[in-house]
Protein backbone atom coordinates (compact mmCIF):
# COMPACT_ATOMS: atom_id res chain seq x y z
CA UNK A 1 0.00 0.00 0.00
CA UNK A 2 1.27 3.45 -0.89
CA UNK A 3 1.86 6.10 1.74
CA UNK A 4 1.37 8.85 -0.83
CA UNK A 5 -1.88 10.74 -0.37
CA UNK A 6 -3.95 11.30 -3.50
CA UNK A 7 -3.79 14.78 -4.95
CA UNK A 8 -6.47 17.21 -3.97
CA UNK A 9 -8.14 19.70 -6.30
CA UNK A 10 -5.83 22.36 -4.84
CA UNK A 11 -2.79 20.22 -5.68
CA UNK A 12 -3.96 19.82 -9.27
CA UNK A 13 -4.56 23.57 -9.45
CA UNK A 14 -0.99 24.25 -8.29
CA UNK A 15 0.33 21.87 -10.96
CA UNK A 16 -1.74 23.61 -13.63
CA UNK A 17 -0.56 27.02 -12.49
CA UNK A 18 3.06 25.88 -12.73
CA UNK A 19 2.47 24.71 -16.31
CA UNK A 20 0.72 27.95 -17.27
CA UNK A 21 3.53 30.03 -15.78
CA UNK A 22 6.03 28.06 -17.82
CA UNK A 23 3.92 28.70 -20.92
CA UNK A 24 3.89 32.40 -20.03
CA UNK A 25 7.68 32.42 -19.93
CA UNK A 26 7.91 30.86 -23.39
CA UNK A 27 5.19 33.14 -24.75
CA UNK A 28 7.19 36.17 -23.66
CA UNK A 29 10.30 34.77 -25.33
CA UNK A 30 8.31 34.13 -28.51
CA UNK A 31 7.09 37.72 -28.58
CA UNK A 32 10.68 38.92 -28.24
CA UNK A 33 11.76 36.71 -31.16
CA UNK A 34 8.84 37.86 -33.29
CA UNK A 35 9.71 41.48 -32.50
CA UNK A 36 13.28 40.91 -33.63
CA UNK A 37 12.02 39.37 -36.88
CA UNK A 38 9.56 42.22 -37.40
CA UNK A 39 12.36 44.77 -36.97
CA UNK A 40 14.44 42.89 -39.53
CA UNK A 41 11.56 42.83 -42.03
CA UNK A 42 10.72 46.47 -41.33
CA UNK A 43 14.33 47.46 -41.94
CA UNK A 44 16.74 45.44 -44.06
CA UNK A 45 14.14 43.17 -45.65
CA UNK A 46 11.47 45.84 -46.24
CA UNK A 47 11.43 45.08 -49.95
CA UNK A 48 9.99 41.62 -49.25
CA UNK A 49 6.77 43.27 -48.05
CA UNK A 50 6.15 40.70 -45.32
CA UNK A 51 5.92 43.08 -42.36
CA UNK A 52 2.16 42.63 -42.02
CA UNK A 53 2.61 38.88 -41.50
CA UNK A 54 4.88 39.50 -38.53
CA UNK A 55 2.56 42.19 -37.15
CA UNK A 56 -0.30 39.69 -37.32
CA UNK A 57 1.74 37.05 -35.50
CA UNK A 58 2.83 39.55 -32.87
CA UNK A 59 -0.77 40.62 -32.27
CA UNK A 60 -1.95 37.04 -31.92
CA UNK A 61 0.92 36.13 -29.62
CA UNK A 62 0.21 39.22 -27.53
CA UNK A 63 -3.47 38.27 -27.26
CA UNK A 64 -2.46 34.78 -26.13
CA UNK A 65 -0.05 36.22 -23.58
CA UNK A 66 -2.74 38.56 -22.19
CA UNK A 67 -5.28 35.72 -21.97
CA UNK A 68 -2.69 33.55 -20.26
CA UNK A 69 -2.02 36.30 -17.70
CA UNK A 70 -5.74 36.64 -16.97
CA UNK A 71 -6.11 32.89 -16.53
CA UNK A 72 -3.14 32.67 -14.19
CA UNK A 73 -4.49 35.51 -12.07
CA UNK A 74 -7.96 33.94 -11.89
CA UNK A 75 -6.58 30.53 -10.94
CA UNK A 76 -4.30 32.06 -8.30
CA UNK A 77 -7.32 33.78 -6.76
CA UNK A 78 -9.26 30.51 -6.83
CA UNK A 79 -6.35 28.68 -5.20
CA UNK A 80 -6.10 31.37 -2.55
CA UNK A 81 -9.80 30.92 -1.80
CA UNK A 82 -9.42 27.14 -1.64
CA UNK A 83 -6.51 27.31 0.79
CA UNK A 84 -8.29 29.85 2.99
CA UNK A 85 -11.41 27.67 3.07
CA UNK A 86 -9.32 24.62 3.97
CA UNK A 87 -7.66 26.51 6.85
CA UNK A 88 -11.03 27.48 8.36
Amino acid sequence: MSDVAPKTAADHLVDTLAQLKEMRHYAKTNVEHLTASWILFEGELKGLKQTSRFENLMNRQSQFYDALEETIEALEEQHKGMTQAAEE
